[in-house]
């Protein structure tokens, strides 16, 4: 992890701060971002998401999934995690929590947007970042890697369904045209697009190319996401001047199901026998969100002003500094992990068979 990439919950911060300042000083240049778009799909944000979402998925090598079978248990633990767990869970926190117990607090008007906020963050699962989180807990690499290529191919497809579900479920009017618009510009492009750039330099200059690729495009897609932020703040900044404690108020489901699922993950793991290796990567995809993605899908369906898309920047505020402590907590248990006994029969076969 770049130094940049370590202190990314600062730049954010200040992204918040300049954000806000610029939406006071300069409403008029904000109001005409606002309005260069077409059929809801503001121009300008989509052009940043864009060179957000691509350099992260130029990294996925979808001939990884041949390595599914290796680690079946692994794969399944999370997928259940990623598809049957996680949108189910932050659909019923942001409805105890938004919904309910800080009802009185918040906006009326924007309570439904909060909780349509929270939904999209967790319906799509993290794919670039799972990469550094598995690095630094010693991850395998061939699991990350074809759980990630997965988490990809499933996306395009589960998304819409279990946002629209959820939004049902919430009593959300679901703007179906703009959801499936939103699939396909900021999942099915992107996905298409970066195979096709990865197969292009990988043909040309092989893996050292695509290393140096890699490495000019990832300061490109933070600087491009944290521009996405002033944008955002620009654009909520009286909001949260009047009523500051939001931010706060919406961390709260959104830290409960980051550690609910991580955990959830990492024992189902212990109990089916995994290696620590895989159950590491396995608890922080589980418990990760794209939320590049989430920021699109929030602007496109609810708007620059709504309370869904800064329910989703929120979870960009606080998603390093949560996911470096899960990587603490479950390096720091592996002791632990390792003398269960699902594990302890595993690894005693395996050696067995070599």
């Amino acid at each position: 992890m770049s130094t940049f990439e370590r202190y990314l919950t600062l730049w954010v911060a200040l992204c918040i701060v300049a954000g806000i300042a610029a939406g006071h000083v300069l409403p008029g240049a904000f109001q005409a971002i606002g309005a260069a778009e077409i059929a809801k799909v503001n121009l300008p944000v989509a052009v940043l998401i864009w060179l957000m979402i691509v350099p992260m998925l130029i990294k996925i090598d979808f001939a990884a999934l041949a390595q599914v079978r290796e680690h079946w248990r692994g794969i399944g633990v999370t997928l259940v995690i990623n598809w049957g767990v996680k949108p189910f869970s932050m659909a019923l926190l942001g409805w105890l929590f938004i919904g309910w117990i800080f009802r009185a607090h918040l906006p009326a008007e924007q309570i439904d947007s909060y909780i349509a906020g929270l939904i999209l963050l967790a319906a799509a699962p993290c794919t670039a970042m799972v990469f550094v989180w598995s690095n630094l807990s010693n991850g395998e690499p061939h699991f990350t890697l074809s759980q990630v290529a997965l988490n990809d191919v499933i996306m395009v497809f589960a998304f819409a369904p279990i946002v629209g579900l959820l939004l049902g479920l919430s009593a959300i009017v679901i703007p179906w045209q703009t959801l499936l618009l939103s699939v396909g510009l900021y999942i099915v492009v992107p996905v298409g697009i970066a195979q096709l750039v990865r197969r292009g330099v990988l043909a040309g200059g092989g893996e050292a190319a695509l290393k140096r690729l890699l490495d000019r495009l990832q300061p490109l897609s933070l600087v491009a996401l944290l521009t996405t932020l002033v944008l955002l703040f620009g654009f909520q900044g009286e909001q949260i001047l009047a009523q500051p404690l939001i931010i706060a108020m919406l961390a709260v489901p959104i830290l409960i199901q980051v550690y609910f699922n991580s955990a959830l993950a990492y024992l189902l793991n212990r109990a089916a026998g995994e290696a620590h290796c895989v159950a590491a990567p396995s608890a922080l995809i589980g418990a990760s969100n794209f939320f590049e993605l989430a920021v699109a899908a929030a602007i496109s369906l609810f708007g620059f002003n709504s309370g869904a898309a800064l329910a989703t920047v929120v979870g960009v505020l606080i998603e390093v500094p949560v996911m470096l402590s899960v990587v603490g907590i479950v390096n720091a248990t592996r002791g632990w992990y390792e003398a269960g006994a699902a594990v302890r029969r595993r690894a005693m076969a395996a050696d067995r068979s070599t």
